[in-house]
């Protein structure tokens, strides 16, 4: 995979002439800069929790807007077939993809770090708990990466994997936690919803570094990573 970085670096200009990309931007700092406020408040905890757990639902639909085209438009513009029969590989173009993608969600998520600035300028921060939200996130936000990715390798439409994207993570993320406060959830589903996305993240939004929450993120991307390359690879012979 020795090419993936250019592809890396081409995917992640690309998103700089994209009027979608800066959309989203406007949108997803906004929306977090309203969920901040609640952090922002006298006698609140200033560990930027409430911010953390909005960022996730938000993420859910931000996401898929900003990974739809990784590869649908590839195949929609024919210019995924020059870039298939240069010398790299399917692993080349699907983790070249995902880093461009994920470099531009950490420009993203780099303007949030003003909201750190200001608690801790007028409050008494727990550092160790924002930097363990800011991690969670990361990950949080590479495995949606990677589901929005496989969802655009399975179509030419970028508003059919955005919609399909948007839906998986829906379901795996807002559905599970509404299901987790009924009172009629039996002891299986139970143990299901614990493994949801948001309940995996609860933790680091607390400050809690769990390592197999870490290798539950990490595994799961890199599942759907390979998904992908094999999606990939048939349509390419197909």
């Amino acid at each position: 995979m020795t090419r993936a970085p250019t592809i890396a670096r081409r995917e992640l200009s690309s998103y700089f002439y994209s009027p979608i990309a800066y959309v989203a931007l406007a949108l997803f700092l906004l929306a977090s800069g309203v969920a901040f406020w609640d952090d922002f408040q006298p006698g609140a905890p200033a560990e930027m929790r409430h911010m953390f757990t909005w960022m996730v639902d938000l993420l859910v639909f931000i996401i898929p807007v900003l990974s739809m085209g990784l590869l649908a438009q590839e195949w929609a513009t024919g210019t995924i077939e020059p870039l298939l029969t240069a010398p790299v590989n399917d692993s080349d173009v699907v983790v070249g993809k995902f880093f461009g993608s994920l470099a531009f969600f950490l420009v993203l998520l780099a303007p949030t770090l003003l909201y750190a600035a200001l608690l801790t300028l007028y409050g008494h921060t727990d550092k160790g708990a924002i930097a363990s939200g800011y991690l969670g996130i990361i990950l949080v936000g590479a495995l949606f990466i990677a589901v929005g990715l496989f969802c655009s390798a399975l179509t030419r439409s970028q508003v059919v994997a955005a919609v399909a994207a948007a839906a998986a993570l829906f379901m795996a993320t807002i559905v599970p936690a509404w299901a987790a406060g009924q009172a009629t959830l039996g002891t299986f589903w139970r143990g299901v919803v614990n493994q949801c996305v948001l309940r995996r993240y609860e933790d680091f939004s607390k400050g809690i570094i769990d390592s197999g929450n870490i290798v539950f993120f990490i595994a799961v991307t890199a599942v759907l990573l390979f998904l992908t390359t094999k999606a990939l690879e048939m349509r390419r012979w197909a």
